[in-house]
């Protein structure tokens, strides 16, 4: 179940740093969405969406989060497994359905999203969390207002990256 609520003042600190990467994936042309994953106080991955970049629908930013954490565990010799478990993914929209099933199998402490993604959310479209059963906390509504701006600017322009539509021909 997913939830709106206000968060205590460190974790606007994270939102913080999440809608700054989201500003950079607007520079980029991307889609602007922000993450950071914070692990015991200290921020050990950011990014943002590099959909684009990379011409791989899979390269949301939490997938890139979650690579720079399985890297920050094999330089340290520590067991991900246990590092997920102690992560808060501060992420400024909420996870698509596929994320949010990524972030739930990898058993985090808990995600909190700033706005609501309402044609693929993972809370909002499909209660992913239900289907598998989980009690990750997920917290909605954290500066909704800045991460649904970032969108609505990014939206209002056109995406270079995008696939040229297919029209049939009339036969």
């Amino acid at each position: 179940m997913c939830v709106c609520v206000c968060l205590q003042p460190n974790m606007d600190h994270f939102m913080e740093q999440a809608l700054e990467q989201a500003r950079k994936a607007e520079q980029l042309k991307e889609v602007p969405v922000g993450c950071v994953f914070v692990y015991r106080g200290e921020i050990i991955a950011n990014g943002c969406n590099l959909v684009n970049e990379t011409k791989n629908a899979t390269r949301h930013v939490e997938f890139i989060c979650i690579d720079q954490v399985l890297e920050y565990c094999k330089n340290r010799s520590l067991k991900h497994e246990d590092v997920f478990r102690e992560v808060t993914v501060v992420v400024t929209v909420e996870p698509c359905i596929m994320c949010a099933a990524a972030l739930i199998e990898l058993n985090v402490r808990e995600v909190i999203y700033g706005c609501k993604n309402d044609r693929f959310g993972g809370c909002t479209v499909l209660d992913v969390p239900g289907l598998l059963k989980t009690s990750i906390p997920i917290r909605g509504g954290v500066r909704a207002d800045e991460a649904m701006e970032l969108l609505k600017e990014f939206y209002k322009g056109e995406n270079p990256s995008a696939p040229v539509p297919k029209v049939k021909s009339q036969k």
